[in-house]
């Protein structure tokens, strides 16, 4: 059986293919290691997790981090996705002339009520092997964080789950207290 070669797509022709209207606005995709992935609809419980998580974060990390809803980062020249929530470093231009790269991001997030998997098995690695040193899943069925930690290129060391009630620190901000309860509506 004959081999099919994949072409994947950069993030130059990615952005060219916005711009020139072959992807149109309204289309919600993002660009996964040279592919161009349709992303899942937003259903009212992950609308809801997004905003109420996005709105405690921006409080508790006023002045020391900028929280950025469902805006792309750039992982890698063939990687763009747009994560529910980056929390990334501050920039006085609010990131105009470019997206934010693995070393300006502190954590990233995804909020999965249909994705779960996904987001485990698909954006947990992709992130680890950019450096992302912190990253949550929001399990809104379940009111649960996933929390993945220590990076490499195989995945995440650390990888836990905290239920609602729990309370815990941000790898890089260790002094402010998230709470869990916090973050779902």
């Amino acid at each position: 059986m004959p081999q099919t070669k994949v072409r994947l797509w950069n993030v130059d022709e990615y952005h060219r293919m916005l711009e020139t209207g072959i992807i149109t606005a309204d289309e919600r995709v993002e660009l996964i290691e040279g592919q161009v992935i349709p992303m899942s609809a937003k259903n009212p419980p992950h609308a809801a997790t997004t905003l109420c998580a996005s709105d405690y974060l921006k409080r508790l990390l006023a002045e020391v981090a900028l929280v950025r809803v469902q805006d792309p980062i750039q992982l890698s020249q063939y990687s763009e996705p747009e994560p529910d929530i980056a929390v990334v470093r501050i920039d006085s231009r609010k990131y105009v002339a470019h997206h934010p790269q693995p070393d300006e991001v502190f954590l990233l997030i995804e909020v999965a009520d249909t994705t779960l998997e996904s987001d485990r098995q698909q954006k947990a690695p992709l992130y680890a092997q950019a450096g992302i040193i912190e990253y949550w899943i929001l399990d809104v069925n379940q009111y649960q964080v996933y929390v993945f930690c220590e990076p490499n290129l195989a995945g995440y060391n650390q990888q836990f789950i905290l239920d609602e009630n729990a309370t815990f620190s941000l790898i890089t901000f260790p002094e402010i207290a998230v709470q869990i309860s916090q973050i779902f509506p």
